[in-house]
């Protein structure tokens, strides 16, 4: 006579075969290294953790997203991203001049510095000093990582059903996306409000 296994068995079994598909919570380990191999970032380093997300509402890089679908638990994968699936090609139309007067702290700006600039038509973009004058204050509103390849290693450290709160978290922040794409490094500065460039266009 062929026993069947409990129900809660079953469960388990189904649990443990999931793999990376929309609305399914990903925790992965990683490193970022660019494309001479040099580390960017870690999970593993100094104030780094895991990612946490939620798959299909691009709350990762593209390329990055994509190569993650079907994969299992305990899996590790390299992941190579170039830069039109990554943070996008290097743009040097967006190296602005702007007047050091605008700027949340006109006498203190230092090259480095990032804030958050509200476009003409209210889109909000992250920018860092990359040379100040005296009146004027080169800025760069590409990405950090932009133009890069980008070489991640994986690792999945844990995959589950994302709860319905965490979908609609998800859907949310898809709504509400910045023009800009935050990685996990993100370290702009959002305490003030943000600065203003040229005038808002009128429909």
């Amino acid at each position: 006579m062929t026993r069947r296994a409990p129900p809660t068995a079953l469960l388990l079994l189904r649990v443990t075969d999931l793999t990376i598909q929309p609305n399914v919570h990903v925790t992965i380990d990683y490193e970022l290294r660019d494309d001479e191999g040099d580390m960017l970032e870690e999970s593993a380093g100094e104030g780094g953790e895991p990612i946490r997300y939620v798959h299909g509402y691009g709350m990762l890089v593209p390329g990055l997203e994509a190569a993650l679908l079907g994969l299992s638990a305990g899996d590790v994968r390299d992941v190579v991203v170039p830069a039109e699936a990554g943070y996008g090609e290097y743009d040097d139309d967006l190296l602005l001049e702007l007047d050091r007067s605008e700027l949340p702290d006109p006498k203190g700006v230092a090259v480095g510095d990032e804030f958050i600039a509200e476009s003409p038509d209210g889109d909000e973009i992250a920018m860092s000093v990359v040379e100040v004058r005296d009146d004027m204050v080169l800025v760069d509103a590409n990405h950090p990582l932009a133009g890069m390849t980008l070489r991640y290693h994986v690792t999945v450290r844990d995959i589950r059903p994302a709860t319905d709160d965490e979908i609609k978290e998800a859907a949310a922040q898809l709504d509400d996306a910045h023009e800009h794409v935050h990685g996990p490094d993100c370290d702009h500065d959002h305490d003030h409000d943000p600065v203003p460039i040229g005038k808002r266009s009128v429909n």
